[in-house]
């Protein structure tokens, strides 16, 4: 009797201690949860840098194969034009305000 009392005992410590260890300790549900979480942000964050970096490595190769996308480079980011073109560049002005015409009241009759 005696010994089933304390191997009762030493199970329900056991027991407890797996459980602390389960919610709260180290490799918790908790901490599993934690990472799970930032795992799904660290892989979001990597589709949209694989993404940029395919755009960049397209560009990359744009550059080396045609001199088109040098030229168009050259005329939207830093303005220049090729050699006997006529630059033009039209300036809108800002729509004026309608004028307002003076309303002649009619003549008053005494």
């Amino acid at each position: 009797m005696r010994i089933m009392r304390w191997l009762m005992i030493v199970l329900i410590v056991l027991l407890s201690w797996l459980q602390y260890r389960l919610w709260l300790g180290t490799g918790s549900l908790e901490e599993l949860y934690s990472l799970k979480t930032q795992l799904a942000e660290y892989q979001t964050e990597l589709k949209r840098l694989e993404a940029r970096n395919r755009a960049l490595a397209a560009e990359v190769d744009d550059l080396k194969v045609g001199y088109a996308a040098i030229e168009e480079r050259a005329r939207f980011e830093l303005g220049m034009i090729k050699h006997g073109e006529l630059f033009l560049q039209l300036v809108e002005q800002p729509a004026q305000p309608h004028s307002a015409v003076p309303q002649l009241s009619p003549p008053i009759a005494p």
